[in-house]
């Protein structure tokens, strides 16, 4: 049996030269796979016209229906006059009526003085396909070939599982009105705006206490830690149109409320000196969330090529306060913010995911949404990360920055935009001040200390795979065109 679409054309035969178009319509939908019923050449003599006709439109193997429309049918279907003897291909409105009208579509051949379809009153309000013109015809009748075979030229995406923030763990930050006056304000250039700015981060930070976990016997902790990032979307979608804004709008003295709004979260990263007993992962969603809005903020400023703005931001150490863990020295450089979550190694060993760094794969997995790709972080945490090595380099310190993210890289994607258009001087010139550079030469020397075991510089790597910095950063080419 034929798995051909079969579909039947009803038509007027209004003129000897409409007649050959129809023709010619049903021998072009068959040379393209489709199974035409028409009466030119299913109706043989002797037959009933009108009994053919309205067991085509009932026919249920008669899949679909193409009503060609032109001035004689219009004229006939609403003076009731289909039906009657050669006139038979022409649809009643009450047969109509009485018919699953998604079976059915209009296609026009002829338009009116004005440019307009003809359309009997059954079919005004329904969407039609124009053949009329020579300029319409190709992609249109390709339209038409994609509803005979129910292929939309945009077809419905597959339904997807619930965003985590909509789970059953709600959190309700008081920060939207702050951050829309904020980024309204910023757009219009008013000295209010920074104030704004300032009100929004403020709220924002004293808002991350809503956000603490309390440990549930019934609720493993790392499902309690997924379910409150997860939760966190909005707002971090929120800080980062924010963030949008102060880049294209904002001046130095609002970058540098960013840079106090990160200081008023350290105390997150840490035991608050009133919770005790407490555990080392306790913490952890604060940890994965300022992490990310880190990234973001740096991501943003890289795509923004506001190199001179990010390398002030991160020359200058952070506050930490009197928190435990940096008590000994309170100002701290940006790595402070590099989170270790082991409730994310706990959870990968429970329900054994066998993944590599669940931290890097929710990144990947949030950023879909987020109005920056994942290439984007990847790149902030690529700059991060060459910027602590080369400062801790010239300190003699420990590095510490882990980029996460970069397990996702891949040496054949080339390298990140920023060193790609870096092969310009005057390029490199601006974007080496970002990873604490004075020239060329103090890159690729600095090259020779990764990866080895008496030196302070890590090269990163995961379960043997690990990344080619010079590729990533396009060494060979670097500094080499005016």
């Amino acid at each position: 049996m034929s798995s051909a679409p079969r579909v039947f054309i009803s038509y007027s035969w209004t003129s000897r030269e409409h007649q050959q178009w129809v023709l010619d319509l049903a021998t072009q939908l068959r040379e393209n796979g489709v199974d035409i019923i028409i009466d030119k050449w299913d109706l043989k003599e002797g037959n009933d016209a009108i009994a053919f006709m309205e067991r085509m439109i009932t026919d249920p193997d008669i899949r679909k229906v193409i009503v060609v429309l032109d001035c004689g049918y219009s004229e006939k279907a609403d003076s009731k006059k289909g039906g009657v003897g050669a006139e038979s291909q022409i649809i009643s409105p009450e047969v109509y009526a009485k018919t699953d009208q998604n079976k059915f579509v209009g296609v026009i051949s002829e338009l009116d003085a004005d440019g307009k379809p003809f359309l009997p009153a059954f079919y005004k309000s329904r969407i039609y396909i124009d053949l009329s013109s020579s300029d319409l015809y190709g992609t249109n009748f390709d339209q038409l070939l994609r509803w005979i075979f129910d292929r939309p030229a945009f077809p419905k995406p597959p339904l997807g599982k619930a965003p985590e923030f909509l789970s059953e763990t709600v959190v309700l930050l008081p920060t939207r009105t702050r951050a829309r006056r904020a980024i309204d304000l910023l757009r219009a250039g008013v000295p209010a705006a920074n104030g704004a700015v300032d009100e929004y981060f403020s709220l924002l930070a004293e808002s991350f206490e809503n956000l603490r976990l309390k440990r549930s016997e019934e609720i493993p902790f790392d499902d309690q830690v997924i379910e409150s990032i997860g939760a966190f979307v909005p707002y971090r979608d929120e800080f980062i149109e924010v963030i949008f804004a102060i880049v294209r709008f904002g001046s130095d003295d609002t970058i540098e409320l960013v840079h106090r709004l990160f200081e008023k979260v350290i105390p997150y990263l840490d035991r608050p000196k009133s919770v005790n007993p407490w555990s080392e992962d306790d913490f952890d969603n604060f940890r994965f969330i300022i992490h990310e809005m880190f990234l973001y903020f740096v991501a943003v400023l890289l795509r923004s090529e506001k190199f001179e703005t990010l390398n002030a931001f991160l020359a200058k150490d952070f506050y930490a306060g009197d928190v435990s863990q940096f008590s000994h020295e309170p100002m701290q450089r940006f790595s402070v913010f590099r989170p270790y979550l082991r409730s994310l190694k706990a959870r990968n060993k429970r329900l054994q995911l066998r993944r590599i760094s669940l931290h890097a794969d929710l990144l990947k997995d949030r950023a879909e949404a987020s109005g920056l790709a994942m290439r984007d972080l990847m790149q902030a945490d690529f700059a991060l990360f060459l910027r602590d090595a080369f400062e801790s380099l010239k300190d003699g310190a420990q590095q510490s920055w882990w980029p996460v993210t970069l397990l996702y890289f891949q040496d054949y994607t080339g390298p990140f935009e920023i060193f790609a258009r870096s092969v310009s001087s005057k390029y490199f010139a601006r974007l080496r001040q970002v990873l604490a550079l004075e020239n060329k030469m103090e890159f690729v020397d600095a090259l020779k200390h990764f990866g080895y075991s008496n030196s302070r510089l890590f090269l990163p790597k995961w379960e043997g795979h690990f990344i080619s910095l010079e590729k990533a950063a396009n060494i060979e080419k670097l500094d080499t065109r005016p």
